[in-house]
């Protein structure tokens, strides 16, 4: 009835009019009542009308239900307008959530703006007590149910709305006055909840993945070291025994067999010379005794040893105070790097730079090598690329590739000082603003 021309000739003037049917609207919008239902509706109270007047003012009649159908239509689709801008921002805050902690904060800002509230947390759901919870629920300020609220929040406000999120926890907002929710909003709850919930399920899955793969590198690295004392005690010192022993043979043979043996004992100098070279690419002692700088020099003279060719290492900033994760993780980069311009490139000048900032660390690797092309460049298996994209995602990273055949490649590492994945968070945690 306050759609129609009967509450227009109630109202001092048509803008008041128009004012309540865009009000109107937006709470039939919110209480489920689609446009053909409240055409159907002015139909009825039209024929009525049409019959107690006896066809007058029919023409202001029609232009009156013009105008009132099409503020409807606007307040209607209007409101779906921001429902859906209430998804868009939900979907913009999983994206720009940093960790797992701050994804639930930035879902219930966005309802808390969406639903005009004064406050909201997501809190934590533990034991039976919390029971209740597991479904919707509207509470008053006064009720025994209040008890349910989180602290934070309880006794500050009018009403709350207390929604599920999965089985462990509940979005509660609060608002400072008696507003039962409407179908519409309910359902704006429920599609929100669920998507916080597969947000923060994935967030969650993702976390596991990066710890996993930390827990893999580190791994590796473990069995890099132990595989390298092992060559270090056994094989090589077998091998400089053997080496002497030939030495000792070849100064007592006779002058027919001493060629051969020193053919052999030059043979086991350079094979304890590779193992060598084999165990300070496995295990970078280096890295652990005198820090990240030193193991790149030292990386960059073995480099030059195998590929001759003109390599300058710039390096500037306090590297060697990073955390031993991200030393490893940049020297890992750089060894792959270079052992790519090695094996594919055919580069004549390289530069590897290594700069530490307040908030950030960068690693360059740029050679004038032959290069590759953007299909190739998706072909990371090829290029060792995928080893060390995950490295540097596992510390909060970028790595980026730039590369066209014929004009060589650069390899960009950034690291932040103090990566996500290095954070840490109470877990007695029940609540989040």
């Amino acid at each position: 009835m306050g759609i129609s021309p009967a509450a227009a000739s109630r109202l001092p003037s048509l803008a008041r009019f128009f004012g309540q049917v865009d009000r109107s609207g937006r709470l039939l919008a919110k209480l489920g009542v689609s446009p053909e239902e409240i055409d159907a509706a002015l139909d009825g109270l039209e024929e009525q009308l049409a019959a107690a007047l006896k066809g007058a003012f029919e023409p202001a009649r029609e232009q009156l239900r013009l105008a009132t159908v099409l503020a409807l239509r606007r307040a209607y689709y209007e409101t779906r307008q921001s429902e859906a801008q209430v998804f868009f921002e939900l979907y913009q805050a999983e994206l720009d959530s940093s960790c797992l902690e701050e994804l639930p904060r930035r879902f219930v800002a966005v309802l808390v703006r969406a639903l005009r509230a004064r406050s909201g947390r997501m809190r934590l759901l533990e034991g039976a007590g919390n029971a209740a919870l597991r479904g919707p629920l509207y509470v008053e300020s006064g009720r025994r149910n209040e008890r349910l609220i989180a602290p934070e929040l309880r006794g500050r406000y009018a009403s709350y709305w207390s929604y599920p999120v999965g089985a462990g926890a509940a979005i509660q907002i609060g608002f400072s006055d008696y507003r039962p929710w409407l179908p519409g909003e309910l359902a704006l709850l429920d599609a929100a909840a669920n998507r916080c919930w597969q947000a923060v399920e994935r967030a969650r899955l993702q976390n596991e993945l990066r710890r996993l793969s930390a827990e893999r590198l580190r791994a590796e690295e473990e069995e890099r070291r132990r595989i390298g004392r092992e060559l270090h005690d056994e094989a090589g010192q077998s091998l400089l025994f053997l080496r002497l022993k030939l030495e000792m043979l070849e100064r007592a043979a006779p002058r027919s067999v001493a060629p051969a043996l020193g053919e052999a004992r030059e043979i086991a100098e350079r094979t304890v010379l590779e193992i060598r070279r084999i165990i300070a690419a496995l295990s970078p002692s280096v890295l652990d005794r005198l820090g990240l700088p030193a193991a790149l020099r030292r990386l960059g003279e073995r480099f030059r040893a195998v590929h001759p060719c003109d390599l300058r290492i710039r390096i500037s900033g306090a590297a060697e105070r990073l955390p031993k994760e991200q030393q490893e993780a940049i020297y890992r980069i750089a060894q792959e790097s270079l052992q790519n311009v090695a094996k594919h490139s055919g580069a004549t000048r390289v530069m590897l730079a290594l700069g530490t900032a307040d908030r950030e660390t960068r690693l360059s690797v740029k050679d004038n090598g032959a290069g590759f092309s953007a299909e190739n460049k998706d072909r990371e298996d090829s290029l060792g690329l995928t080893g060390m994209h995950e490295r540097a995602a596992l510390h909060g990273g970028k790595l980026a590739v730039r590369s066209a055949p014929g004009k060589g490649a650069v390899v960009m590492l950034v690291l932040p000082r103090q990566s996500a994945g290095e954070k840490r968070y109470a877990k007695d945690s029940r609540t989040a603003d």
